[in-house]
């Protein structure tokens, strides 16, 4: 593969782990979730891969040169890669219809994608020749600058970092795929150190032997409940609960959700490799009755508000003081109470439902990964 290929980073994100685009692209390499998946970068609760220096980069390679392969040009699999092989795909089928050129510089592109490549050649040429362009470029030694460290028990980050005997700061920014307090060790196996600092790490973990190294653990959630009672539940503050698992306000849990929770003293046993590899936290709005007034059209009775609204037909006669086998006349004013997002823009609730079915728009492609 081309050597400028390491450039690419530079390009997408300045080399920032943390950067996210509009399109929810994610990491230096600038991942989209599903295709992230789709070369194995876990995404779940407790880390995302994206952000991981080495398994995104090795994803980012694996995904251009199977570009390459599709089109066994340099400068189209780099175009493939900011735009979509799709639509790469696409503006050659339509020049060779035409008759005309299918090159990188014969394709009719978005603006972003045309300058892609020479953004990657300009900075390829700057980094070989700055002289020639009155650049300055760090002296960067040439030997390892990190080194992989195996994980064996669950361990707390800030216990990590004390261990490597490096400031916690410097050891999120070498491990930016992890996003909770607490390192699984059947989830993320490895951690990357500085490279004179993995053997103090080692030999620090060894004396440290017996001792607890992680405070905190997993809590699955039963059933869907708010944030106040989960907390309730497994001992904490909401507002800790929240932080911790990066929980927004006006949003409840839903079942199943995978939460990380104080680690109780006498629990020996790690989260198993199943809930560490696939842990979801699942969250909806926070929802509330609303009074709501409807129109009651030709025909409508308490049963059919209560079938198209899913309610009770007791509830809805009780709110109009009618009797359950009442019939509403046409234009007569109802009285439901729904279920709604306290914070969504309130609409009129229609008059009576209609059998034409919803328009479903076909989904635009995404042009990022």
């Amino acid at each position: 593969m081309p050597a400028g290929l390491a450039l690419l980073p530079l390009i997408e994100s300045a080399f920032n782990p943390q950067a996210v685009s509009r399109a929810r692209a994610v990491g230096m390499w600038q991942f989209i979730p599903s295709t992230g998946k789709l070369y194995e970068l876990k995404q779940n609760a407790f880390r995302d891969d994206r952000r991981d220096v080495l398994a995104s980069t090795r994803a980012a390679l694996d995904y251009l040169q199977k570009l390459y392969g599709m089109f066994n040009d340099w400068h189209l699999a780099l175009a493939a890669y900011n735009w979509g092989e799709g639509s790469v795909g696409r503006a050659i089928a339509k020049n060779q219809r035409k008759g005309q050129g299918s090159g990188y510089l014969d394709l009719n592109m978005p603006m972003e994608t045309r300058f892609y490549v020479p953004k990657l050649l300009a900075m390829k040429n700057i980094v070989a020749r700055p002289d020639s362009f009155g650049v300055k470029l760090p002296q960067i030694d040439n030997h390892p600058y990190f080194d992989t460290v195996t994980i064996r028990r669950d361990i707390d980050v800030t216990m990590a970092a004390k261990l490597a005997e490096i400031p916690l700061e410097d050891f999120k920014a070498l491990n930016p795929s992890l996003h909770r307090p607490v390192i699984l060790a059947a989830g993320t196996p490895q951690i990357l150190l500085p490279w004179d600092n993995a053997d103090i790490f080692q030999r620090n973990l060894d004396a440290a032997a017996g001792t607890r190294l992680a405070s905190w653990t997993v809590w699955i959630a039963p059933g869907s409940m708010k944030p106040a009672e989960a907390a309730k539940r497994v001992g904490m503050s909401e507002a800790d609960l929240r932080y911790v698992n990066h929980i927004p306000l006006h949003m409840t849990i839903r079942a199943g959700s995978t939460l990380i929770v104080p680690r109780p003293a006498r629990q020996e046993r790690d989260v198993t490799e199943r809930i560490a590899d696939n842990g979801q936290l699942s969250l909806a709005p926070e929802l509330v009755q609303r009074r709501t007034v409807l129109k009651a059209g030709k025909a409508d009775t308490v049963a059919s508000i209560a079938k198209r609204y899913r309610l009770q037909a007791a509830k809805v006669a009780e709110w109009n003081n009618v009797s359950p086998s009442a019939n509403f006349k046409a234009h007569q004013e109802v009285v439901v109470y729904l279920m709604v997002n306290p914070h969504a823009v309130p609409r009129k609730a229609p008059a009576r439902s209609s059998n034409k079915a919803p328009s479903r728009r076909k989904p635009t492609e995404v042009a990022k990964r």
